[in-house]
């Protein structure tokens, strides 16, 4: 298997990333250390997780699964500090459910308190990756990159990134860290897949010029991709969109419902699945250094391994961007982020 280089950090990581937001929330403890093992097995180096993923055990369940396996020294751990924002919609009473108002966001204070008790869910003395989860665009970005460096100064994170940010937000932090003398980001985590392809207007040509590393989440759209939905308004029991509901319902549309039927058949032709073409589509973008795929049961990470070794042809990249074009969306995979506005193709006459 060939590993990447991460940015400009010198970094090797896996093709693709274990993405684990469904460890805990649904898929059970023993099952999730299963499938971590199996990554491991097959050569996936990268681990992603966040401080908010199933209310920090999705971190807990890796640190337990790594000390037990005493493989904590093969694995590149990417954990967040939480989304920093309330969500549109989102009362502040929902927000912060048993919390006090310090306790959320990008302050020196969270930041600093986040990281110590991710350390100590993931049993580790420091985290490879450690990335601002959404902006807190109320607080000042050299104020959240004192704190974040004075976390690489102590040797408790090694670099840090950040997720579903806009290009100028990366750019303004690289030339904060620049001028300051701070950790840089190395790396930006945005949603990203043939539904949603918005980040190639102005996000990777950004990351590919600067030499930040691209892990990409959500490559299969969330299964629309693979053929999940039939119907907008009516999920699958197992989905995320039924079980959570909120901005994962919202991704959710008749136009990405439509593409993913045809890409089905795409895939079909060429010999794969759908959720095989959708990830290695993403996998061979330019300047994508991993997708991460997110696996609810070890079946459907067996399906996904085999294209590690794959590689994508010309004519099925021709046939994908006759679907929807390069730097387009028919669903919006940024509606966290209230920065990013969204026109589908299908109003773009």
């Amino acid at each position: 298997m060939e590993y990447r280089d991460l940015g400009r950090t010198g970094i090797k990581v896996s093709p693709l990333g274990l993405g684990t937001d469904n460890f805990m929330d649904p898929t059970p403890a023993d099952e999730s250390a299963r499938i971590l093992n199996r990554a491991l097995d097959a050569g996936i180096n990268l681990i992603d997780t966040g401080d908010v993923y199933a209310e920090g055990e999705g971190e807990r369940v890796i640190g337990k699964t790594l000390r037990e396996n005493k493989r904590r020294h093969e694995a590149l751990i990417v954990t967040k500090v939480d989304h920093g924002r309330r969500l549109p919609g989102q009362t502040l009473e929902e927000y912060e459910p048993d919390f006090g108002p310090n306790q959320h966001g990008h302050s020196r204070l969270n930041i600093i308190r986040a990281c110590e008790n991710s350390l100590k869910r993931l049993q580790t003395d420091y985290i490879d990756f450690y990335l601002l989860h959404r902006q807190s665009p109320n607080i000042p970005i050299d104020e959240i990159l004192s704190a974040m460096n004075d976390l690489v100064r102590q040797g408790k994170v090694r670099y840090i990134g950040c997720s579903t940010f806009p290009a100028w937000a990366v750019m303004e932090g690289i030339l904060v860290s620049e001028m300051k003398g701070y950790a840089r980001f190395v790396l930006e985590e945005p949603p990203y897949s043939l539904l949603d392809r918005r980040i190639e207007n102005e996000l990777i040509p950004m990351c590919v010029r600067y030499g930040v590393g691209i892990i990409t989440w959500a490559p299969m759209a969330m299964g629309v991709l693979a053929g999940r939905y039939t119907d907008e308004k009516s999920y699958p029991e197992t989905s995320r969109a039924a079980l959570r509901g909120g901005f994962y319902a919202e991704r959710v549309t008749k136009q990405g419902i439509e593409v993913g039927k045809e890409f089905s058949r795409l895939a079909g032709s060429a010999g794969l699945t759908a959720a095989q073409l959708a990830v290695l589509w993403n996998k061979d973008q330019h300047g994508v250094s991993a997708p991460l795929i997110g696996p609810r049961t070890m079946e459907h990470l067996e399906n996904i391994l085999p294209v590690m070794e794959m590689k994508l042809d010309d004519d099925l990249r021709r046939a994908c961007d006759e679907l929807v074009p390069p730097g387009s969306a028919v669903a919006n995979f940024h509606n966290t982020a209230g920065w990013m506005k969204m026109k589908l193709v299908a109003d773009m006459d």
